[in-house]
């Protein structure tokens, strides 16, 4: 709740409506700031349906602030295609900096961050093999996002695909209240978390290739 800034809560409480990935979440935001503003769900499972709609009142005149559960919207979350849409019928679209997930955990990783590479959510299933093997020989440290109970999978096959002996973080819970960050190998990691179990999103820091 204290790490949202003073320019996005007077844009919040001035625009129209707020577009919100769950209306429950942002509702307990805007209640906590003392803002009333309408709520409009949009997610992953509405987004293509709604996208239209959304541009064409903005169109007429409305204004909206965007905000996700977690993260900055478009970034692995919800928000693309409405940015993209809002842009191609001439809409103004202005980004509010704020609150990330993977900069904190990537400087907090204490692996190199001048040069690193963005991978969001790996391929759960097809594809998945052939990515590893690519990202295998990159240099750049890697930002891999992923959800708890996939932690020790992604840890696993990464050591696999690396060696055990690479070097790691895991951060879950950034800027929330049970922020956290372990440190170790690829091998040390998984043995962590499967011992003790994943909870909250997580953004996985790899060191890149030798």
């Amino acid at each position: 709740m204290a790490d949202i800034t003073l320019r996005a809560l007077k844009v919040l409480a001035e625009v129209d409506a707020v577009i919100a990935e769950d209306t429950r979440v942002t509702g307990r935001l805007l209640q906590h700031h003392g803002i009333s503003r309408p709520l409009i769900p949009f997610h992953a499972h509405n987004e293509h349906r709604m996208v239209e709609q959304l541009v064409q009142r903005l169109r007429d005149g409305e204004r909206f602030a965007m905000v996700s559960d977690a993260g900055t919207p478009g970034i692995s979350d919800p928000g693309f295609l409405l940015v993209r849409a809002a842009l191609a019928a001439g809409v103004l679209v202005e980004c509010l900096p704020g609150a990330t997930a993977f900069v904190p955990a990537l400087v907090g990783s204490g692996l190199p961050c001048d040069r690193f590479v963005f991978e969001g959510f790996l391929p759960v299933k097809k594809g998945r093999r052939t990515r590893l093997d690519e990202l295998k020989a990159e240099r750049r440290t890697l930002v891999i996002l992923e959800s708890p109970h996939r932690v020790v999978r992604t840890f696993s096959d990464l050591a696999e695909a690396f060696g055990d002996d690479r070097r790691a973080s895991a951060s879950r819970e950034i800027s929330k209240l049970h922020e956290e960050t372990v440190r170790g190998t690829l091998a040390e990691l998984v043995a962590h978390f499967t011992a003790q179990e994943p909870r909250g999103e997580f953004v996985l820091v790899v060191a890149g290739a030798e």
